[in-house]
């Protein structure tokens, strides 16, 4: 029962909150694709973290609660295992337990799995599950979370403590439901993030609630809010009776520079719109820290009247881009988790056929990408028997794919890197890191060119006769560079991007991808084609969204990760995709040279770019190689 002692005006005390965000599954500090240590990556570190600053707090007579902000079901290989095994504890579940978390959010990816697995995992946690702005659409149905949670706590001040209640809402990205739509659809239904924030505010208000923390699975942007807005963070943050808010989905960092320029917010020192925000990087890498103070006011209620954010790295790199640890593994945590690290290991050994050669993503967005043209054979391989006696029998068929590992803000390590040889799961999971399924429409020939221009927004526009220009646009994620295999294409890098992240067009004169034909013939808009995609691309989620009601071809339900196997260990037969010329490259510019960043890896691989002019740069302070090539 909540103390109901009134705390005398003028009273202050001191709280702290910490913060994980889109751990992605990542419990154990190893890397399950290459299968060695990661210092980078592991809530076994984080865990050393969140005891540190536990302790802290309790020198300090801080009241000190713990959250975790969405994304954390789903991502590395243990989460596979944990999704599809009923009959065992959850180690996530089993691991927040151990750490005591007061109250957990859920993000976009926490659905990948679909809706049972996800409500067997919740039964088995130990504290308040949340998400405010996804509800059931049958009122019957069942789901393991809730809008929101009131936690009841006490504040030393001295040698008395006084009662403090604090109100929790949770928000994740609206497009949710369209992401994973093949789960959720006609069972789930979600509303706008500010908005619903303010349906639940006077109801946690009215419950005498001090203090209001948002988990908000949302990042920062400069964009208006409206009902469909995904990173919404800047506007949430802005509503009165939000006291702070612990942001994620974008990967990024608050404090630090990756959120300076951006209106209202404080970069350097973790405020937006005046108001404390945290973001604490991904899959463990971060503890996320706001220590706040706190005075009673007139109406014997907590009020902030000041706050410090920081961020603890689980490690750190040097100048020259070498890694360094900064803090160990949690023993107790390590220990509660042996037997699932050792379950995923043996899992990601089962052999599945080999390779002759290497298959790796460092060059994906500057040269072919065999590892791309294996998924896209395997695709078109479990696809084209199906079309048979279908009114797609006879058409063209194109298999689209995406680079999945690609650096970019996970860091120079997170590549796809598969050396030639014996292939086990590992190597199947490190093709494809996410549990989409297979999924092929028929698609118009304009809806190709389309298609085709929203994935060359990868890129800068490039000027000919430089020097050094940076290639691709770090704005725009790295998923969205689909590459159509079965088609050949140019793309023009003195061309302005012709579409925005919404998948507008600028009013364009031109195109920026050019020459796109079908063996060898132009594609004309008319003409209409067999796409074979993955589940996510085909919920058609921006900027993607002139694939929304594509005739969809019903096939078989299978995982593209079994596609993957099923190829490799000789179950489908070669396709002719796998060994096709690339589909696509840049349109010659003489005299210029851009810049491209990869991992340190790709040294190995550099005689691959043979036909290319290739200068090597220094490593950069992340620790990413720098390749400096002829367009």
């Amino acid at each position: 029962m909540t103390d109901q002692r009134r705390v005398p005006t003028g009273t202050k005390a001191r709280l702290r909150l910490l913060a994980t965000t889109d751990l992605h599954m990542n419990l154990m500090s190893h890397d399950y694709y290459a299968d060695r240590p990661d210092p980078f990556v592991g809530l076994t570190r984080t865990a050393t973290l969140i005891q540190t600053a536990r302790a802290e707090a309790a020198a300090d007579d801080r009241l000190a609660l713990l959250f975790d902000n969405g994304d954390a079901f789903q991502g590395a290989p243990m989460s596979d295992i944990a999704a599809h095994d009923a009959d065992q504890s959850h180690p996530l579940m089993r691991a927040f337990g151990y750490l005591r978390y007061d109250a957990i959010g859920l993000g976009n990816h926490d659905f990948n799995f679909g809706l049972k697995p996800l409500n067997q995992a919740l039964q088995q946690s130990s504290c308040p599950v949340l998400c405010s702005n996804m509800q059931r659409i049958r009122r019957k149905q069942f789901i393991g979370f809730e809008p929101f949670a009131i936690l009841d706590r006490l504040l030393r001040c001295g040698e008395d403590e006084w009662p403090i209640r604090i109100g929790v809402l949770s928000f994740l990205p609206p497009q949710t439901v369209q992401w994973d739509a093949h789960h959720l659809s006609g069972q789930m239904q979600t509303s706008g993030i500010v908005d619903t924030a303010r349906r639940w505010l006077p109801d946690l208000q009215a419950a005498g609630c001090d203090l209001v923390i948002a988990l908000a699975h949302t990042g920062l942007s400069n964009a208006p809010d409206h009902a469909e807005l995904e990173n919404a963070a800047r506007p949430l943050a802005e509503l009165d009776g939000i006291d702070a808010v612990i942001s994620g989905h974008t990967h990024l960092r608050l404090p630090g520079p990756d959120h300076c320029g951006i209106q209202d917010v404080d970069a350097k020192n973790g405020s937006v719109h005046g108001k404390p925000v945290v973001m604490a990087g991904n899959s463990g890498s971060h503890l996320g820290v706001i220590d706040m103070d706190l005075t009673a006011d007139a109406n014997h209620k907590w009020q902030r009247t000041g706050f410090q954010c920081d961020l603890r790295p689980i490690a750190m790199r040097t100048d020259k881009g070498v890694t360094t640890s900064v803090v160990p593994e949690d023993p107790a945590l390590v220990e509660l988790l042996a037997d699932d690290h050792a379950q995923t290991r043996v899992l990601m050994m089962q052999p599945v056929g080999t390779s002759p050669v290497p298959l790796h993503s460092y060059f994906t967005f500057f040269a072919p990408d065999r590892a791309l043209a294996l998924v896209a054979a395997a695709q078109a391989a479990a696809v084209r028997p199906q079309l048979a006696g279908t009114e797609a029998e006879g058409l063209p068929l194109i298999s689209a794919t995406a680079p999945g590992k690609f650096g970019g803000r996970a860091g120079p390590n997170y590549f796809t890197d598969i050396p030639a040889g014996p292939l086990s799961y590992r190597h199947i999971a490190d093709l494809h890191v996410f549990p989409n399924e297979l999924r092929a429409a028929i698609v118009t020939g304009a809806q190709l060119l389309e298609w085709l221009e929203i994935s060359a927004r990868m890129f800068n526009q490039i000027a000919p006769g430089e020097f050094g220009q940076m290639l691709v646009d770090d704005s725009v994620p790295g998923h969205d560079f689909d590459v159509l295999h079965g088609l050949s294409y140019q793309i023009d890098l003195s061309a302005p991007a012709s579409i925005h992240a919404s998948g507008d067009t600028h009013g364009r004169n031109s195109r920026r991808v050019v020459g796109v034909t079908y063996a060898g013939t132009p594609v004309k808009p008319d003409a209409r084609f067999v796409v074979v995609m993955n589940s996510y691309r085909a919920s058609a989620g921006s900027p993607f969204l002139l694939l929304s009601d594509l005739p969809m071809i019903k096939i078989a339900t299978t995982t593209l990760r079994d596609v993957i196997a099923k190829y490799l260990s000789g179950q489908l037969p070669t396709d002719p995709l796998q060994e096709a010329p690339a589909p696509w490259r840049f349109t010659p510019m003489s005299d210029t040279r851009v810049t491209a960043l990869t991992g340190p890896g790709a040294r190995q691989h550099l005689t691959e770019l043979d036909d290319r002019v290739v200068d090597i740069r220094p490593i950069t302070p992340e620790g990413f190689l720098q390749l400096d090539i002829a367009i």
